[in-house]
């Protein structure tokens, strides 16, 4: 008998997930304390998120010797990314942090920001601050980005 897959504690995200925006991290695979200390979390603020995930292609590799047609895995892709916050009357939001053409990382810690546990790093460029406007929705600003590097995911979270 196969073994089985172990089974997962679920969760819900709301309360556990953490994002930082981080400015600088020397090494998108092993990000130290110090630097994602010196981030800003985001959480508290983000009222919806969108992309944030990689795909992969793949490549037709046709042989004249059979009518079976194999693929092999191609090029790797991220989704168009964004995080969408809370706009503040006075303007002091989230618009002063992520201006349009900022580059730095974003960092999710799906499970909390817990030693051991993993995080996905995103290096982007800040594309736009779009103002999200709706008749009966509270005001928002959605930034968009530019994932500009295959992102470093499932990287131990440091102590």
């Amino acid at each position: 008998m196969a073994t089985p897959i172990n089974a997962s504690t679920r969760y819900y995200r709301r309360g556990i997930t953490k994002v930082l925006w981080v400015p600088s991290i020397a090494s998108k695979s092993a990000p130290t304390r110090a630097e994602l200390d010196a981030g800003t979390a985001l959480e508290g603020e983000t009222g919806a998120m969108a992309g944030w995930q990689t795909t992969s292609a793949t490549v037709p590799t046709p042989a004249l010797g059979s009518r079976f047609t194999p693929v092999v895995g191609g090029e790797i892709t991220a989704a168009d990314s964004s995080l969408t916050f809370w706009a503040s009357r006075d303007g002091d939001d989230v618009r002063t942090l992520l201006t349009r053409e900022a580059t730095g990382f974003i960092v999710w810690m799906d499970e909390g920001d817990v030693a051991t546990q993993t995080m996905d790093v995103f290096p982007v460029t800040v594309t736009s601050q779009a103002k999200v406007r709706e008749l009966d929705t509270a005001a928002q600003i959605m930034a968009q980005f530019a994932i500009t590097s295959e992102p470093a995911e499932n990287v131990t979270i440091p102590a």
